[in-house]
């Protein structure tokens, strides 16, 4: 038999991929935040639509420069990368008080980030859906990932402190992508 499930649970069930980290940087100052909600829309060029709060400091350096990193972390940081989203980058230099390493990027001003798999240099494409949604498209740049890092186990946000890691990989036959 089912039971009703609280709508505030939802997310939980569709949490979309892995926690990611959004670094930033303006003026000279770096900035992370961590992200749960996003999503690819094109394949290529690859195009990542992302939910980024209003109320966040994020949104405003975001928005003012146009252009981000996406950074893909693995369990084996997922301590500091929780840790990114309890503080504000309005209070906080968040890379030397939470430990990771930025490096420069090749195409955006916003750092990758050393400790994590890959990092997405992204420009922003689209931010029509912004102050209705706070829904804004990026284009990636240029892509890095870190080719010693064979499978990479990344976090998956259930909600309320609760992660999933990503565990085995299965291989279907698909005429997919």
């Amino acid at each position: 038999m089912k039971r009703v499930l609280s709508l505030s649970k939802v997310y939980g069930l569709l949490e979309p991929g892995p926690v990611v980290l959004v670094s930033s940087s303006r003026h000279g100052v770096p900035n992370l935040m961590p992200m749960s909600w996003h999503m690819m829309v094109d394949f290529e060029p690859p195009l990542i639509a992302c939910v980024i709060s209003n109320r966040n400091y994020t949104f405003d350096t975001v928005c003012a420069t146009r252009e981000c990193v996406i950074a893909i972390p693995t369990v084996e940081i997922a301590k500091k990368v929780v840790a990114c989203g309890n503080c504000s980058g309005r209070d906080v230099a968040k890379f030397s008080a939470i430990g990771l390493t930025p490096v420069a990027a090749s195409t955006v001003g916003a750092p990758l980030i050393a400790e994590c798999y890959a990092n997405l240099e992204c420009k922003l494409e689209d931010s029509r859906t912004a102050k209705r949604y706070e829904i804004l498209v990026w284009q990636v740049q240029k892509a890095w990932i870190d080719p010693k890092r064979k499978n990479p186990r990344t976090i998956h946000h259930l909600g309320y402190g609760k992660f999933m890691v990503a565990g085995r990989t299965i291989q279907i036959a698909s005429r997919m992508r």
